[in-house]
């Protein structure tokens, strides 16, 4: 790797700043000035200083979101807020991504990461992953819609899901739910629920796989994941 592009991922600053940083002089590979932005380094063989002091490189970034309504789930949008944009410098400099998506209006635990081999292993089909959603429903929800659920329902395209597992927290006029699906279809909890002739009025994913969104959470607040929640992603 680069050694501007590693000093930049870790948060020495742009890549402007990083050879400014490196023209004074002030940072070493084993003990040795490195003045070229162009030199290749090995972080995991060689030692890496910047005014003495070691630099601690690492590949990947795992961060657990507590999403909120009102952004997107994407890395940038030319004229709406990203769930990115909630990221500290140091943490954004790392690129990470939205693995899946939750709608704008949808709240919960999104995961961030630059990690694409673990993205496309959390989103293929084949999988299976389950992903668990709490839910406000516009009226009742009862055990027949349960059974639906659990046989799979025809969405407005004429696709039929998977089977779900629905269960009822509160039942009246407003329902409270959890649904867990293992697919991730275009607005797919809120589609199966019109299949049944049902309104879904607030959304909130609490779970994908192993992983459980931290309830000491704020919305709009993420934090970094222990090295059991990534193994338990990672299903090591």
């Amino acid at each position: 790797m680069r050694i501007d592009k590693l000093l930049a991922n870790i948060g020495y600053g742009s890549r402007k700043e990083v050879k400014s940083l490196l023209k004074s002089g002030a940072v070493k590979v084993d003990g040795t000035p490195v003045k070229d932005a162009k030199q290749h380094v090995n972080p995991g063989e060689q030692e890496v200083t910047v005014y003495n002091e070691e630099v601690v490189y690492r590949e990947f970034i795992y961060l657990m979101l507590h999403k909120p309504q009102g952004l997107i789930s994407a890395t940038e949008d030319v004229s709406q807020p990203t769930v990115v944009d909630l990221l500290e410098p140091e943490d954004a400099v790392f690129e990470p991504f939205p693995v899946g998506r939750l709608d704008k209006d949808t709240e919960g635990l999104l995961l961030l990461t630059n990690d694409g081999k673990l993205s496309h292993q959390l989103l293929s089909p084949k999988k299976h992953v389950p992903k668990t959603y709490l839910a406000h429903i516009n009226s009742e929800v009862t055990e027949e819609d349960v059974e639906a659920f659990k046989n799979g329902v025809t969405l407005d395209d004429g696709y039929v899901t998977k089977p779900g597992v629905l269960e009822i927290i509160e039942s009246g006029e407003t329902s409270v739910i959890h649904l867990t699906i293992t697919e991730g279809k275009f607005h797919q909890v809120k589609r199966m629920f019109e299949s049944v002739g049902k309104k879904v009025i607030y959304l909130k994913r609490l779970s994908m796989g192993e992983l459980k969104l931290d309830e000491e959470l704020e919305l709009g607040q993420y934090r970094e994941l222990t090295d059991e929640e990534v193994a338990l992603l990672k299903g090591e």
